[in-house]
Formats: structure tokens, C-alpha cells, sequence
């Protein structure tokens, strides 16, 4: 049985939904990594990291490979990092408008004093 467009991609969104998973797929951005190199950019424990490459690898976002005892991990194609950019993106025209928001209201709050 199908599942409906709309349910794929909210499920792709709750996947997408964890701070470590995100600043995993941010790291690999830059090119493969072992995991050691992972642990150490990012304030989790190792089986907490396990569990979300896990998850990760098997929604197919990152593929790993192993280099003699090494785990090294990387973005599965060019797609998730366009991905980040689209967040990162629409992040900076939502603080953007934000920002404009706050100076108008200073310059308001100037005027009025």
C-alpha cells in the first residue's frame, strides 16, 4: 500500500527533527568524516550518536564506509546538502524579517521619547 505524498514528506521532516541529526548532516557538508571526528563536534554521548547515524543511514541521508577500524560516514548526494541550504535559506529571510521588525519598533520607541 502507497503511502500519500504528504505523509513521506512529514516523516522526512520528523527524521530531520533532532538537533544532533541536523548538525551531523551539517559536518558532513564538508566531506566524509570518522566518527571520532563527529564526537567530538558534537556534545552527545556515543551511543546517542550511534542511534542517530543509525537512523540517519538507514533513511538512506548518509551512507558509511569502513577504513581498516574506522567508521566514516558522508552525505548520500548533493540533494540533503541542498536540503540544509533550503532550511538555512528560509531561516535567514524569516531572522531577516525579524530584524526589520526590531529596528522599526526602536526607531519608533526613539521617536516617541
Amino acid at each position: 500500500m502507497s503511502v500519500p505524498l504528504y505523509e513521506a514528506k512529514a516523516e522526512l521532516f520528523r527524521l530531520l527533527g533532532h538537533p544532533v541529526r541536523i548538525r551531523v548532516l551539517e559536518l558532513l557538508q564538508d566531506g566524509p568524516l570518522p566518527v571520532r571526528d563527529l564526537l567530538s563536534a558534537i556534545d552527545v554521548e556515543p551511543t546517542g550518536l550511534s542511534q542517530h547515524l543509525a537512523v540517519l543511514r538507514r533513511s538512506g541521508m548518509v551512507t558509511a564506509h569502513r577504513d581498516g577500524s574506522t567508521v566514516v560516514y558522508a552525505l548520500a548526494g548533493g540533494d540533503v546538502a541542498d536540503l540544509l541550504r533550503a532550511a538555512r535559506k528560509l531561516l535567514t529571510q524569516k531572522l531577516s524579517g525579524q530584524s526589520q521588525l526590531l529596528s522599526e519598533l526602536l526607531d519608533t520607541e526613539t521617536s516617541v521619547r
